[in-house]
C-alpha cells in the first residue's frame, strides 16, 4: 500500500485553499438598514423619476442615443433587478427592527417585573410599618396618660385646703 503525502493526511484538517468571503453580519446588516430607509425617503423617489424621465425623453427624442427603444426593455430589466435586491434588503431590515423591539420588549417586561416586585414588597412595608404604629403609643394617648398621673399625684386644691383646715382645728376639748 502505497504511503499518504503529507498533503493528503487524513488526521489533520485541510488547509482552505478556497477563497473565503468574511462578512460579518452586523455591519452588512447596517448597510441594509441604511439603503433601506434610502429606498423610502422622498429623495430616492426624485432621483429615481428624474433618471427615468431622462431615460426615456433620451430613448424617444435622440435618434443617435437610441440603447433602449421604445418598450423600454431595458429599463424594464433596471426595475426588476433593483425590486429584487430592495425587497430582501427591505426584508433584513426589519427583520433586524423586529428582533431589536423584541430585545426591547424582553427589557421592558423585565423593568416591569421588578417594578411590580418592588411595589407589593414596599405595600408589604407599610402595611407592617401600619400594624407596628397601631400598636405603639401615640402622643395623645401619652398626654392622656400623663394627665392622669399628674391628677393622681397632685390632689385637688380644694381637697388640700379643706385637709389642712380639719387638721389646724383642734377636736375634742
Amino acid at each position: 500500500m502505497p504511503e499518504l503525502l503529507s498533503r493528503r493526511r487524513l488526521d489533520q484538517p485541510r488547509n482552505q485553499s478556497r477563497f473565503t468571503l468574511n462578512i460579518d453580519p452586523d455591519s452588512f446588516g447596517r448597510f441594509t438598514e441604511r439603503i433601506a430607509r434610502f429606498l423610502g425617503t422622498g429623495k430616492y423617489l426624485f432621483w429615481q423619476t428624474l433618471i427615468v424621465i431622462i431615460w426615456i425623453v433620451l430613448n424617444l427624442t435622440a435618434l443617435s442615443l437610441q440603447w433602449d427603444p421604445y418598450p423600454f426593455i431595458l429599463l424594464n430589466l433596471a426595475f426588476s433587478t433593483q425590486a429584487a435586491y430592495a425587497a430582501p434588503l427591505i426584508l433584513l431590515a426589519q427583520n433586524r427592527q423586529d428582533d431589536r423591539d423584541r430585545v426591547s420588549l424582553e427589557e421592558d417586561r423585565n423593568r416591569a417585573a421588578q417594578t411590580k416586585a418592588d411595589t407589593e414588597y414596599l405595600a408589604r412595608e407599610i402595611a407592617a410599618l401600619r400594624i407596628a404604629v397601631g400598636e405603639v403609643a401615640t402622643r395623645d394617648y401619652l398626654r392622656g396618660e400623663l394627665d392622669k398621673l399628674r391628677e393622681d399625684l397632685n390632689p385637688k386644691p380644694k381637697k388640700a385646703k379643706q385637709n389642712r383646715a380639719e387638721s389646724a382645728t383642734p377636736t375634742g376639748t
